[in-house]
């Protein structure tokens, strides 16, 4: 934000929801990704579903499809990255924080195995997956019905 006056935040693989990898729908994550900016005063922000279309030649008309005109990316997808560049945009990389702590797969499985994980993600979002049973949902989609061998 402090290089933008509003920012495009695109929610990826819209289509996949109670999934190991994607456990929440795309309106759960929008709702925890608006708390959380809001939270810390920031409305210049406009978050768009994408859905995943399977074709790099086609990822980038893809995405201008659905969103407002912009002319920066930021990712640190290289895939992404090289798309986006290939199509003429400046694109730049963030820094990431605390990434072991704060990858969403370090806490899915901290949530799963019962470790404490609140301090792991901002107030909101810890309140939106108590308040959509998350907890017992990604439990859920841990176990499976195979015999064990």
């Amino acid at each position: 934000m402090k290089d933008n006056d509003s920012v495009i935040i695109g929610i990826g693989s819209a289509q996949y929801s109670h999934t190991l990898k994607d456990p929440f729908t795309a309106g759960e994550r929008h709702l925890m990704i608006s708390s959380t900016l809001e939270n810390e005063g920031i409305y210049q922000f406009y978050l768009v579903p994408i859905e995943d279309v399977n074709s790099n030649p086609l990822w980038v008309a893809h995405v201008e499809s659905l969103t407002p005109k912009f002319n920066k990316v930021y990712t640190n997808n290289p895939l992404v990255r090289r798309l986006f560049r290939e199509k003429g945009y400046e694109v730049h990389s963030m820094e990431l924080m605390n990434r072991i702590s704060w990858s969403g797969t370090h806490i899915r499985e901290k949530i799963i195995s019962g470790e404490d994980w609140k301090n792991d993600v901002p107030e909101s979002v810890y309140e939106i997956i108590n308040e959509i049973d998350g907890i017992n949902r990604l439990k859920d989609l841990s176990r499976t019905d195979e015999d064990t061998i």
